[in-house]
């Protein structure tokens, strides 16, 4: 308490050397910049995030059931009505998802196909990407398409009026290279539609109904996966697993954050990454508090006497100091704190910084700040700050600094 009040008086108290105000006063604006940067950049990788798991739930499931052998399964051999009566399940749909080749007018595009079932819509909402037209792959007996919008881009349909398109998919029988012709399989479907996700998404798959993929693929009868949507307030891990249960050791469950887990593990390790970069700039920021201890002592170094005949010791003063030297990185780190939190907020309320980008979904910088984040960062301070700080005043106070006052008393 004593060493803290005597810290307190030294920095706040008026300096023999007037500089060493201004060196104190720009060592607390120089840790507070880089912690606000960092602050701000974690939540800007929280808000990409957090849109990337926004744009997915658009177009993957709550959970997907996939053959754990080969690629497809027969629909008999999974009970999907046993499933819609699973505590936790809302809907249940089947898809065939498989590559094919598209033509329109004369242009073509590589292409995944996913063909689904009658309800799907129910569980997963791609009908809200719809961008242009509706989301409806079939109307009565027609089946339709529905593009995604980087492929309709690449294959150049502007328009949906008599917007005919052509799959070609590989025989399953085999290929012939004397007919070429005959070693495929050529279904013509109108476009319904268009929808707008991720660039990588949307400049791959199309949707279709799940007899056309069937019948272009040569799978009467059989899917690929099977999806379900988890009703509100349920737990997807609970209810995973008695679909899991329900469906039996020949499919495998998993959640949507599973079915992507190598992209979310690579964004966690871009904003680890980045945070390490951060805080070696934090650390060579830091060393302005170093500079401003040093000449701190250099100015009470004759007041040393005086507290030496009042029965310092050099163990106390060395504690004045790292104090002095907490209390710069405390007024640092709470401006920084308070500014990086301030950014964040009004970057996501009122979006100022935006996008340099037509094509993007988000015209400003998404931001998600997190109480985690900001601890991390206060907490690497705090190492950063107490190890520098008491490796300087070890240093610059010295035993012998103190013998003149105890030879005094």
């Amino acid at each position: 308490m004593l060493a803290g009040w005597f810290a307190r008086r030294y920095f706040f108290s008026k300096k023999s050397h007037s500089v060493i105000n201004l060196i104190a006063g720009v060592s607390v604006v120089s840790v507070a910049v880089p912690v606000a940067a960092m602050i701000v950049l974690l939540s800007v990788f929280n808000g990409f995030e957090q849109l990337v798991r926004s744009m997915n739930s658009h177009f993957d499931a709550d959970l997907t059931l996939t053959p754990r052998e080969g690629q497809t399964f027969g629909i008999e051999s999974l009970d999907t009505a046993a499933l819609r009566r699973l505590p936790g399940v809302e809907a249940v749909s089947l898809a065939l998802e498989q590559s094919a080749l598209m033509e329109y007018r004369g242009r073509q595009a590589m292409v995944t196909v996913r063909g689904v079932a009658d309800g799907y819509d129910r569980v997963v909402p791609v009908a809200e990407c719809i961008t242009a037209g509706d989301y409806a792959v079939r109307l009565g007996d027609l089946d339709r398409l529905v593009v995604g919008r980087g492929v309709a881009y690449e294959l150049g349909l502007r328009s949906l009026g008599e917007s005919d398109g052509v799959l070609y998919a590989l025989r399953r029988t085999g290929f012939s290279s004397l007919l070429p012709v005959e070693g495929y399989t050529r279904r013509q479907a109108e476009v319904a539609g268009v929808f707008a996700a991720d660039a990588q998404t949307d400049g791959r798959y199309l949707f279709t109904s799940l007899r056309l993929a069937q019948e272009l693929f040569s799978y009467p009868d059989r899917a690929s996966a099977a999806v379900v949507r988890v009703a509100r307030g349920a737990r997807p891990e609970e209810v995973k697993r008695r679909v899991a249960e329900a469906a039996g050791g020949a499919f495998e469950v998993r959640t949507r954050d599973e079915l992507n887990a190598s992209f979310y593990t690579i964004m966690q390790y871009e904003k680890w990454g980045i945070f390490l970069i951060s805080l070696l700039v934090l650390v060579i920021a830091s060393f302005s508090i170093v500079g401003t201890v040093v000449m701190l002592v250099l100015d009470k170094r004759p007041e040393f006497v005086a507290l030496g005949a009042m029965g310092a010791d050099t163990r106390f003063v060395r504690r004045i100091f790292f104090f002095e030297g907490g209390l710069i990185g405390v007024l640092g780190a709470g401006a920084g704190v308070v500014l990086g939190v301030g950014l964040c907020l009004v970057q996501h309320y009122f979006g100022v910084i935006e996008i340099p980008a037509d094509s993007f979904l988000v015209k400003s910088y998404p931001v998600l700040l997190r109480g985690g984040d900001v601890a991390a960062v206060v907490a690497a301070f705090a190492v950063v700050v107490g190890a520098m700080t008491a490796v300087t005043v070890r240093r610059a106070v010295r035993a012998d600094d103190m013998a003149a006052g105890r030879t005094a008393q």
